[in-house]
């Protein structure tokens, strides 16, 4: 009944899209990342090839090599998941999408599959940017500790 009185939440956290290691962009190989010319975020070493949705959103796009996908939440950050560094050179080959453009998915539904064998024997690297791309929108987007998918991964606190 007094619903008027409770104030929005001002911070949307985002889930760990995939098991494994947590590190800052700061520490990704990769200038296009580290140097947060695509915005700010956090990026995961996967300890397999599944990448799940770390927030309910609609599915932007998916990349014609598969190898990115980008989403869109409701409070509008706009997600970019990047499977391994310059593994668009792979043409596709070692990831298999379960969405496409214009799908709507929950948080922990399973995005993308990746053979991590494949990308590391192609000398690549198998680290996972995980990039809010309009993080000029938003006062703040912190890292947390996490390991397993569905941790707390990212929180993004509205201006």
């Amino acid at each position: 009944m007094f619903n008027f009185f409770k104030s929005k939440s001002n911070k949307h956290t985002l889930a760990l899209p995939a098991n494994g290691k947590v590190i800052p962009l700061s520490e990704v190989p990769d200038p296009a990342f580290s140097g947060g010319v695509l915005g700010d975020g956090a990026a995961v070493i996967p300890a397999d090839g599944k990448i799940y949705a770390p927030a309910d959103s609609e599915v932007a796009m998916v990349f014609d090599t598969l190898h990115a996908i980008s989403l869109q939440t409701e409070y509008n950050a706009e997600i970019l998941i990047h499977v391994g560094l310059d593994t668009v050179s792979l043409k596709g080959d070692p990831f298999t999408v379960h969405v496409k453009a214009g799908d709507h998915v929950k948080k922990g539904d399973l995005l993308i599959t990746a053979d991590l064998g494949k990308i590391e024997a192609a000398g690549l690297s198998t680290i996972t940017p995980v990039i809010i791309c309009n993080s000029s929108d938003f006062a703040s987007v912190e890292m947390s500790s996490a390991s397993h998918t569905g941790d707390d991964f990212l929180t993004l606190k509205d201006k």
